[in-house]
């Protein structure tokens, strides 16, 4: 006999008011060390209310105890918050520019032996990061890519960045990658696909927040796409002038199709090269400003 699969009539919705979610932002900035703090709250409250249902937990009270006594908890709210949804070479016009024409120049301006630093910054689980080095490594050949190259993928999300480092990967997320770089780059497993082990040297992956952390120095290339537009106003002006102390005087900025650089303070600090694929060059001297200097550094 067919029958509707309806949910039970006592079953409720969860409920979170706006101050219950900041104490918990709160809680897990002081107690778990995991600062949301920076993030827009409307996504904040639906992701956090759809972990809540997951659980069967109704209340903030509740939630809250049950993050006290289960102490993977925190890490599966962060997984539902950070939603990665990343690929190699997503974008592929983004890429090709960034073959022909970016990665080029930065080669050109350096001397034969200067190091090249990279930052893919809110790198997820490494796809991102890997298809630069790839980039680099086609562009110098693998000596110089092993010689010359300190490429650094940052996320907030541990768990993720332990995914990166691993460097494995299904045949299915692979999928995108041609396949002479497949053969190239990647050991073929028996379950899937591995980093060459020989490169890894030159990729160093950290646990880090773009909000709190100190900026990478001396960066001559920095992806950060689709990240900037789950912060607030505030927080990403902090972000962009880390970035801008970050990169070097000919350094590159990318950003994704969904990052906009609307306010005045934010537009200051970079000018477009590419409006098409996201890519941007720093104001000379921009950061300097006594306000940005203020609301970054704070």
């Amino acid at each position: 006999m067919f029958t509707l699969d309806l949910p039970a009539a006592n079953v409720s919705t969860p409920s979170l008011e706006t101050a219950e979610l900041e104490n918990l932002l709160n809680y897990l900035k002081q107690v778990q060390q995991i600062d949301l703090t920076g993030y827009k709250r409307p996504t904040l409250m639906r992701r956090t209310l759809t972990r809540m249902q997951q659980v069967g937990v109704e209340h903030y009270r509740e939630y809250l105890d049950y993050l006290e006594q289960q102490p993977q908890e925190s890490t599966h709210l962060l997984n539902t918050v950070l939603i990665n949804v990343t690929d190699f070479f997503r974008d592929g016009a983004v890429w090709d520019y960034l073959a022909n024409h970016t990665i080029p120049q930065i080669i050109a301006k350096k001397e034969p032996n200067e190091p090249i630093r990279v930052w893919s910054a809110g790198c997820a689980s490494g796809e991102e990061t890997y298809s630069l080095a790839m980039l680099l490594a086609e562009a110098l050949g693998i000596k110089q890519f092993q010689q010359r190259v300190q490429l650094y993928g940052t996320d907030v999300d541990l768990n993720a960045v332990m995914q990166a480092r691993k460097g494995y990967y299904s045949a299915h997320e692979v999928s995108a990658i041609p396949a002479a770089l497949q053969k190239k780059y990647f050991e073929h497993t028996a379950d899937g696909y591995l980093w060459r082990a020989d490169l890894r040297r030159s990729t160093l992956f950290h646990c880090r927040s773009l909000i709190q952390a100190a900026p990478f120095p001396r960066i001559d290339l920095l992806l950060c796409r689709n990240t900037l537009i789950y912060f607030m106003e505030e927080a990403q002006i902090r972000v962009l002038v880390r970035f801008h102390f970050s990169l070097t005087h000919n350094g590159f900025l990318v950003l994704g199709q969904a990052d906009n650089l609307s306010a005045h303070s934010q537009s200051s600090l970079f000018t477009p090269v590419s409006r098409d694929a996201r890519v941007f060059t720093k104001v000379p001297d921009a950061h300097r400003d006594a306000r940005l200097l203020s609301i970054a550094f704070c």
